[in-house]
C-alpha cells in the first residue's frame, strides 16, 4: 500500500503530548463500516483492533445505526442523567430478559458515569461501603483504568507513575500461570489472610480479570476463578469481576466468567455495551449490596440515551439466541488459533507463546521489541492491530465479533507476512 504524507499538523501543534494510538497509525481516518476503516485518501484498513473492544459489532452497524437514527429523527430524550426514560426503560427490560434471567444472574443494575474507569470506582466503592474496609486485592499486570482507584489496582508501572501521588489500599497478588505453577494457587495470599502478622489488612474486595487484555493477554483457568471465588466466599472478601473489554461475548459467551460457573458478587461492563462504541457502562451486583444512598455516587452523563437504544437494539440482534453468537465467535477463535499455530511453526526461534479465548488473542515474541515491529508493519500492509504487556511485548488480536471468515482469514494472513518480514 501506497500511503502519502498525512497533514497530522494540526494535532502535533494544538492537541495534547499525551495521545498515543494516533502515533502508530499516522493517518486521518475518515469514515467506517463493518471492520474497515478509510482514511481521508480513501485507504482502507482492515480493523483487528475493534475501538480496543468497544465494537463487537463492527464499525456503523446498519441495524444499531438505524436504530439510533430512528430515535433521533423523533426527538428522543439525548441527555436525561439518571432520569427515569422510555429508553432506558426499554433497556433495562431487555437486557434482564436477555442477559440477567436466561443465566439466573439476580443482579442489580447501576448506572455509573459511562466510562469502564468509573465503573470500577462504583464497584471499589460500594464493596469498600459494604464491608466496611479499605484493602482491595487486585492481580499482577492487572488493567483496571486511570482514574486514581482504579489505579491503584492496575498493575503497570508506567500508567500507575501517571497518578503523581502514591496509589494505596490496594494489595497485588499473583495471577494465574505468574509463578509458572510453581507454588500451589493462592497459597501466599490465603496464608497472608490467616496469619495475623502478615500486616495485609483485611480486603473488603478482590477485583479480576478473567483474561488481562492490556496486561498481555494472559487467561486465567476455570478452575483458577473458582478457587479465587471459593476463597472469596470462605474469607469474607467481595469479588468483583472487571468484565470491561472480554464481557460482551468477546470471549464466546455474554458474560466472561459464565464459563467458570461462578457468579461474582460485582460485576463491571463496558466497551461494547452500547454496541456502537458511544459511552454507557454498568456496574452490576447482588440485590443485598445496593446500599447506596441517593446521589451517593453520580454524574452528569450516568443516562446516555442514544447509548441505551444502540445497546437494546445489539442485544435483540445478537443475544435473543445467544447460542448462536457464542457458536460463532467460537468458530472464528479456532480460526484464529489455526493461524497463530502456523505463525509459530513458523517462527519457532522468534515467537515465545500464543495464547486466548474466543476472539481475544495474543502473540508474544521473545524478543520485547518484536511486537511494536509486527504491529508498525501490518499498519504498512493496511491492518490495525495493537500491542499489550507491561513492555508492549504482545501483538494483540482483538477483531470485531461480527467480522467475516474472509476477512478474519485476510487479516491473519498480513499478520503472518508482518511477522517475517519483521525477523
Amino acid at each position: 500500500m501506497t500511503i502519502t504524507q498525512p497533514d497530522l499538523s494540526v494535532f502535533e501543534t494544538l492537541e495534547s503530548e499525551v495521545r498515543s494510538y494516533c502515533r502508530g497509525w499516522p493517518t486521518v481516518f475518515d469514515r467506517a463500516r463493518g471492520s474497515r476503516m478509510y482514511d481521508e485518501d480513501g485507504h482502507e484498513y482492515l480493523d483487528f483492533f475493534a475501538g480496543a473492544g468497544s465494537l463487537n459489532y463492527g464499525h456503523n452497524n446498519p441495524v444499531l445505526k438505524r436504530a439510533l437514527l430512528d430515535y433521533l429523527e423523533r426527538d428522543g430524550v439525548t441527555h436525561g442523567l439518571d432520569m427515569s426514560t422510555t429508553a432506558k426503560r426499554t433497556f433495562l427490560q431487555t437486557f434482564q430478559d436477555l442477559v440477567l434471567r436466561p443465566r439466573d444472574l439476580p443482579y442489580k443494575v447501576m448506572f455509573p458515569g459511562p466510562t469502564g474507569t468509573n465503573a470500577v470506582e462504583s464497584a471499589l466503592k460500594l464493596a469498600r461501603k459494604v464491608k466496611g474496609r479499605e484493602a482491595i486485592v487486585s492481580f499482577t499486570n492487572a488493567f483496571h483504568g486511570m482514574s486514581l482507584g482504579s489505579l491503584a489496582v492496575t498493575g503497570n508501572a508506567f500508567k500507575r507513575a501517571g497518578a503523581g501521588i502514591p496509589l494505596v489500599h490496594g494489595t497485588p497478588m499473583p495471577f494465574d500461570h505468574y509463578l509458572d505453577g510453581k507454588v500451589p494457587d493462592f497459597l501466599w495470599f490465603e496464608r497472608l489472610l490467616e496469619d495475623q502478622g502478615s500486616g495485609l489488612n483485611k480486603p473488603a474486595a478482590v477485583i479480576v480479570e478473567t483474561v488481562q487484555g492490556e496486561g498481555g493477554i494472559n487467561v486465567a483457568r476455570a478452575e483458577w476463578l473458582r478457587a479465587l471465588a471459593e476463597l472469596c466466599e470462605r474469607q469474607d472478601m467481595l469479588l468483583i469481576v472487571d468484565d470491561i473489554q472480554m464481557g460482551c461475548g468477546r470471549t464466546g459467551a455474554f458474560f466472561s466468567f459464565e464459563e467458570a460457573g461462578i457468579v461474582p458478587d460485582i460485576v463491571t461492563v463496558s466497551k461494547s455495551i452500547s454496541g456502537y462504541g458511544l459511552p454507557m457502562s454498568l456496574c452490576l451486583f447482588k440485590p443485598g449490596l445496593d446500599l447506596w444512598e441517593p446521589g451517593e455516587h453520580n454524574g452528569t452523563f450516568r443516562g446516555n440515551n442514544p447509548a441505551f437504544v444502540t445497546a437494546t437494539a445489539a442485544l435483540e440482534t445478537y443475544w435473543t439466541d445467544g447460542s448462536a453468537m457464542e457458536k460463532q465467535t467460537r468458530a472464528r477463535g479456532e480460526q484464529v488459533e489455526q493461524a497463530l499455530i502456523a505463525i509459530t511453526e513458523e517462527n519457532l526461534a522468534d515467537v515465545k507463546e500464543y495464547r486466548g479465548r474466543g476472539l481475544v488473542w495474543g502473540l508474544e515474541f521473545h524478543d520485547k521489541d518484536r511486537a511494536e515491529r509486527v504491529a508498525r508493519r501490518a499498519f504498512e500492509l493496511g491492518l490495525l492491530i495493537e500491542t499489550s504487556g507491561p513492555e508492549s511485548e504482545v501483538v494483540k488480536l482483538l477483531p470485531a465479533l461480527t467480522i467475516t471468515p474472509d476477512e478474519l482469514d485476510e487479516g491473519l494472513r498480513v499478520v503472518a507476512r508482518a511477522v517475517r518480514e519483521t525477523v
